[in-house]
């Protein structure tokens, strides 16, 4: 029985409430304007490298994001566990609850920023190795991914942090903030960018120094904004303790989704093996590829930022108890999601080579780019339901699920795609890179008949609402 009370601020929004379409769109704008600017700090990294003219550390630079991924991946992970059960603790206002998983995962989030650190330094060359081909075009890229991964992975501890902190925000309906903080950083990241590299002539390193300075600072306004707000995700120095059983509710909640991630990074690695190992020139192909996973990201974001809105929206629904309305959301974020990036694809599609021109003005690299953005762009309306619909069951509290379908879809399917295509019928990029599509429709077909299958009432980690 929660004893405090607090009051709901107009930034903290209960979705248990109002229009479904009002409350998922209001929600979600911010976070697609985040995600925008999150996504620019590599976008920007890769761009501004890009007019350098060196293909090899363009490659570089742009290729690494599966192996940052599989640690970031699975953190972020063990951070949707905290959502989760922040989210239907505020639907259920059990505001004590909220108290302790908040300082918990701040804890947490310490402690993994160190082991995360070292990992990541650590493992570097082995997953270097894995992903590029021995050759001379693989060799020349090498160095400039070492470069950039390893002070990447050295400063990660900036990144953590405001992805946790932003979590415990948007679990309580507040994604208005994470934005204004991404925002400033995003902006100070392509600063330092460009002093770095064209006014200091530093390369690989500059962009790299950039990316931890401007994350850094997104972190830090972060963290003195949980220590200073009214609402129940505050934290204080003399609350700031490990609590059992918040740490085991986490990792059960978490660790499901953190593996998936984690795999899924992993299996994507290989994929980045295959691409360097196409038909023609290792370097012109990872570089096309690089191209077409920044527009990727541009494509992706309405998708996901309507999924992490459904996740609140499942998780303050079904705390006090309303599945119906829980599944209206996901379903309505489906549609959304379908209409909006129908709206996308074509002039994407249409203007390929000069979307590929802005960010590199090889011609070979222009070539490679289009032939993925063309090929590869219309799938993306099966990434409409395996997002929102797995977002549904995490919000639910069903973690487990969702990570089955996507190591299924992912990793099983997509690798056993990528060796009967590689092997028997064609090494070149377009077969290769459909990978992706291969992966998501196997994901999108599992997850959304379990979820028109299951009810998602009994997933649930509260009892009734707290009066």
């Amino acid at each position: 029985m929660s004893t405090k009370i607090f009051s709901l601020k107009k930034r903290d929004m209960d979705m248990t409430k109002g229009s479904v379409v009002k409350n998922l769109l209001s929600f979600a704008f911010p976070l697609l304007l985040g995600n925008l600017f999150q996504q620019l700090y590599n976008m920007v990294d890769t761009y501004v490298i890009g007019q350098t003219g060196i293909n090899e550390a363009y490659a570089a630079v742009g290729s690494v994001a599966p192996i940052i991924n599989i640690l970031i991946g699975s953190f972020m992970g063990l951070a949707g566990g905290v959502g989760v059960i922040i989210s239907q603790n505020f639907g259920a206002q059990r505001f004590d609850e909220v108290e302790k998983v908040t300082h918990t995962a701040i804890i947490l989030t310490a402690i993994l920023s160190v082991v995360f650190a070292v990992l990541g330094v650590v493992l570097t060359p082995v997953f270097l190795n894995l992903m590029l081909r021995s050759d001379a075009n693989g060799s020349a890229i090498y160095p400039y991914a070492s470069e950039y991964l390893t002070i990447y992975f050295a400063g990660v501890g900036g990144l953590l942090f405001y992805n946790m902190g932003s979590g415990i925000l948007r679990a309580i309906g507040d994604s208005n903030r994470p934005f204004y903080f991404l925002l400033i950083s995003a902006i100070l990241n392509v600063i330092l960018d460009c002093v770095f590299v064209f006014g200091f002539n530093m390369g690989v390193d500059g962009v790299a120094y950039a990316t931890i300075i401007a994350q850094g600072i997104s972190a830090i306004i972060t963290v003195i904004t949980l220590f200073k707000t009214t609402t129940c995700v505050k934290i204080s120095f003399n609350k700031m303790k490990l609590n059992g059983g918040m740490l085991s509710k986490i990792f059960k909640i978490g660790t499901p989704s953190a593996l998936q991630m984690a795999f899924t990074a992993f299996s994507n690695l290989f994929v980045m093996s295959y691409i360097s190992n196409v038909n023609g020139d290792t370097t012109l192909a990872l570089s096309g590829w690089t191209t077409y996973s920044k527009v990727d990201m541009i494509l992706f974001m309405p998708i996901q930022s309507l999924a992490l809105a459904v996740a609140t929206f499942v998780g303050q629904n079904l705390g006090v108890g309303d599945e119906k309305r829980a599944r209206k959301g996901a379903n309505t974020a489906v549609l959304l999601a379908l209409i909006i990036t129908s709206l996308l694809m074509l002039p994407i599609m249409i203007f390929a080579p000069e979307i590929s021109w802005v960010f590199n003005k090889d011609v070979g690299v222009i070539e490679y780019s289009t032939l993925f953005l063309r090929s590869i762009t219309p799938f993306y309306l099966i990434s409409c339901f395996n997002q929102p619909y797995m977002s549904a069951l995490r919000g639910a509290g069903n973690t487990k699920v969702p990570m089955f379908m996507m190591l299924f879809g992912f990793i099983g399917v997509r690798q056993l795609y990528l060796f009967i295509m590689s092997t028997f019928i064609s090494n070149s990029a377009v077969p290769i890179g459909l990978s992706y599509p291969v992966g998501w429709f196997a994901c999108a077909l599992g997850v959304t008949i379990y979820y028109f299958s299951v009810s998602l009432a009994k997933f649930r980690l509260v009892d009734n609402k707290t009066k």
